[in-house]
This record gives structure tokens, sequence and C-alpha cells, in this order.
């Protein structure tokens, strides 16, 4: 994921050495200090066996334990740090057995999903008691994380960090005819809202019918939410552009006057820490309209740098987007404090002093 390799990448005072089972798209990600160390051959033979016989969570084997912790040794690995909490579940046995301490990283999906099922969340209570700090991107987070058991003074703030350098501030000027632009970029998953924000914009295009929506990524809803459009009778104003570039997205942003993220928690129990693309949309000075969901309202603070919204009320959604697009004045104010609340709370550069803090105090 392009945020936890900005993460990485961005470390100084510590070095870096990644453990993966696989290495893809190394040309986007080129990074030299990884180990890889394959799945067994028989490594779907216990998958089967502990999610469709004895319905628990599957862990690693000896055999694996092994071969990570030969990889952290060779590279004298002084803290192990395991991103996203269901990875470290699986990990539970190497937990157990390295000497060293372990820091495990919380990002939204992997806190609440599965959670109703009680061996995943013993399995997940026992790995909370054996890591030594837990990090959570959001305040939400954290209180999830405190409901599962865990200790509170093992739990950290560590959000997301947005190289500011590469979505600088940039006013945008009210359209001629009511040709707004707007944007939602991510996966086509149930907890992005997506179908919030189709419903929400086939009632702003009433108001503005020169308006388009574009939807930047890919993902398993894509043909539920082209059905919508049409169904909604929108479809020519809504542009399905897949997956996107980096250099896309932020052309996107640029060329986009509102940007939408209405979130809300799936059936699952899927809910967002802090979206990235909302946090890169803010920094371009985009006005954001969202929802009161997961740790959106700790980056948006409503009135000031967006709208927000309660989860799926698609009619609040529209009549906020309606009512700001008719205050030229006010929508310039909210992109600007969007950008700014961006530089003081969300910096690469700070995040990444404060996790390279983390990592030295407990390394002993």
């Amino acid at each position: 994921m392009l945020h936890i390799y900005r993460q990485i990448t961005s470390l100084r005072r510590v070095r870096p050495v990644v453990v993966a089972q696989k290495r893809e798209s190394e040309e986007c990600f080129p990074f030299q200090d990884i180990r890889v160390v394959k799945k067994p051959a028989w490594h779907f033979l216990r998958r089967i066996w502990f999610k469709q016989i004895v319905d628990r969570p599957w862990q690693i084997s000896a055999a694996e334990v092994r071969e990570i912790e030969r990889a952290l040794t060779e590279n004298d690995a002084q803290l192990l740090h395991i991103y996203f909490g269901h990875i470290a579940v699986l990990l539970r046995p190497l937990i157990r057995h390295w000497p060293k301490r372990t820091v495990v990283s919380f990002h939204g999906a992997d806190v609440l999903v599965d959670m109703q099922k009680r061996a995943y969340r013993r399995g997940t209570e026992e790995m909370l008691s054996l890591v030594r700090r837990v990090l959570v991107r959001s305040e939400s987070l954290r209180q999830a994380i405190v409901d599962l058991g865990c200790a509170p003074e093992k739990i950290e703030i560590q959000r997301t960090g947005i190289p500011l350098n590469q979505f600088p501030f940039r006013e945008r000027s009210v359209p001629d005819n009511g040709e707004w632009r707007l944007l939602q970029a991510g996966r086509l998953i149930e907890k992005k809202g997506l179908k919030t924000a189709l419903r929400g914009f086939a009632k702003f295009r009433k108001e503005f019918p020169s308006a388009k929506l574009t939807i930047a990524g890919e993902g398993p809803q894509l043909g539920e939410l082209q059905s919508l459009a049409r169904a909604l009778q929108i479809a020519s104003s809504v542009d399905f552009a897949g997956f996107v570039s980096q250099e896309k997205l932020r052309e996107l942003f640029y060329s986009s006057h509102l940007f939408l993220h209405p979130s809300e928690t799936g059936l699952d129990g899927n809910q967002e820490g802090v979206p990235n693309s909302m946090l890169e949309a803010m920094s371009t000075g985009l006005p954001v309209f969202a929802t009161r969901h997961g740790g959106i309202p700790e980056a948006v603070e409503h009135n000031i740098g967006g709208i927000l919204v309660e989860e799926r009320d698609y009619e609040s959604l529209a009549d906020a987007l309606i009512d700001c697009t008719k205050d030229s004045a006010r929508l310039t104010a909210m992109g600007r404090a969007a950008s700014e609340s961006i530089a003081n709370n969300f910096s690469q550069t700070e995040q990444t002093r404060r996790l390279e803090e983390i990592y030295l105090r407990e390394i002993p």
C-alpha cells in the first residue's frame, strides 16, 4: 500500500528491512532491503484446516516461524513492526517465540471485521496481550482497540503522513455555467459509501445539470454502481475512471472543485481509519463532503474544512453540496482550511519523526 511504502521509505534514524511473502509492482515501489519468505507448498491445506474444519484463524507453522526469525536475525533486527492487526493474529507463534519486542499497526478494517466470531476475537485479544505497542490511525480506532481489552497505555496514535510537497494548495475558481466537477477516489467497496455518493450526486445534478462526477478506483462494487448510475439516470454524467496512477490522481484533484467521501460501516463491521485519498485531496485545497464515520471527523472539522453528514444520508449530502456551491467565498475558505489542517496534523515529516521516536523508545 502506498501510504505504508511512504512511511517506510521516509525513515532516516532507523534502517527498515521488509519481510514479505511475495513482491509485487517492484517498478512502482522500489526498495532494496527486502527479504521474501515464501508460503510453503502446503500453506493452502493449513488454511482449509483452520478455516473450514476447526473454524478459527489460522497461524503460521513452526517452519515459517524459523524462516522469518532467520531473516530477522541475519538483518540484526531489534524491533518487529507488523502492519495490520489481522496479519499479527496469524503471526502469533512468531510473536510468542521471537525474544525481542513487537509493534502492531491497526488501520481500520483490521479492527472490527470478523470480531463477531468468538475464535477470531480471542485470537486478537491474545495478540494484543503479546505485543509491546499498538499503533492506530485515529482516536476512533484507539477506542475500538480498548474495547477489545487492550491496555490503554499500550496504544499510541500514529497518523498517516502526507508528503505535502506532492499535494500543494491550489485555490479553485467557481466554474462557469454550473459545470461543477466532483471527485471520489478509493476502492469500490461498501465502506466507501459510493452508493450514497451517487444518490447525492443525482439530487445535486438536478440543480446543476452540467455537473460531472468522477469515481477513481476499482473493486467488486463496480457493476452495482454502474447499474445504480443508470437507474438514477446519471450514467452520462458519471465517469468510472478505474485505477489511476498517482500522477493522474493529482490531476483529478486539481481539476475538481469538490471531494466526496461519505463512508459508512459495512455489514461485516468494516470501518475507515482516516482515508488517504481524502487527506491528499484536502492538502490540495479541495473542500470535503463526508460523513461522521470512523476517523473522518478527526481530519475534517465540520463547517471549517468541509461538511459532515450522517452515514447513508444522501439527502443531507446533496443539500450541503448545493448550499456550499452557492457561496464561493465559503468554498474558498473551506479549501484553504482543509489544506492548513493537513499541514498541521498529517505532515509526513512530522509523522515519520513520531514513528522513529516510538521505534527508538522500544529498542532496548
